[in-house]
């Protein structure tokens, strides 16, 4: 099997790099410091048969990068987190969680865990034409992921976050990583429904669920205001 590691501590890499070197049949291909880096990896590269994934990274963790990706491989979460055990079993393509620190027994039964499951390929996302341009009905926008044109209904956006040269667009279903500015996402998003609350954030302002000091709340993600966008905000909230 060829696998990848995912993890921003070097010295984990290494611990599992060690680990990989004594089984027979697994190579290491790449390893990551970031999910960033990876996801650009994987859109360039289809030869991943297993990822060794960290849960707590920053920018991104390791449930938002499962979720860029359309069709994972098998994956087995490496962290030092017991807490969230019982989330990573909702994912399919996650065969094992292992809690750092990782000893070989433990590392070998999850590689024959590996080795005896099969990852039912997600379901496509219904495209519509490949030709049509973002935005070309008045609630889509498309995005474009591993070479496919994917149909967003905008109503149903959340926020939207800068990642560095990426943007993490959050929906009501599911979470979408496109590489793309918040200036040229903004310039596709209504007026009436989306408002930049920092130079970081895109907020749909329906969404929000409460709001306090200078952030607000939308589903379980506190979003940051700056003071220089919260009068903006105020006046287009329907106050009493």
């Amino acid at each position: 099997m060829n696998c990848i590691i995912i993890d921003d501590e070097e010295t984990a890499r290494v611990i599992i790099q060690q680990l990989c070197s004594q089984v027979d049949g697994l190579t290491v291909i790449e390893e990551f410091p970031n999910a960033i880096q990876a996801i650009k990896f994987l859109n360039n590269n289809n030869t991943v048969d297993l990822i060794f994934l960290d849960i707590h990274m920053p920018d991104f963790t390791g449930f938002d990068f499962i979720q860029t990706l359309k069709n994972p491989p098998r994956i087995v979460l490496t962290t030092s987190d017991k807490n969230f055990a019982l989330t990573a079993f909702e994912y399919d393509c996650i065969v094992d969680y292992l809690v750092k620190p990782i000893t070989l027994p433990r590392f070998l039964k999850a590689i024959q865990k590996a080795e005896s499951s099969t990852v039912t390929p997600a379901e496509p996302t219904p495209v519509e034409d490949n030709n049509a341009p973002v935005g070309s009905g008045e609630n889509d926008l498309y995005i474009n992921i591993d070479r496919r044109l994917i149909k967003i209904d905008i109503p149903t956006i959340n926020l939207i976050e800068a990642k560095g040269d990426y943007i993490l667009i959050k929906t009501e279903k599911q979470n979408y990583t496109v590489h793309s500015t918040l200036k040229k996402i903004e310039e596709k998003l209504p007026d009436d429904l989306f408002l930049k609350v920092h130079r970081s954030y895109i907020i749909n302002f329906k969404k929000i669920v409460d709001i306090e000091d200078n952030s607000v709340l939308i589903e379980r993600d506190v979003i940051p205001v700056s003071r220089s966008n919260r009068p903006e905000l105020m006046k287009r909230l329907n106050l009493l």
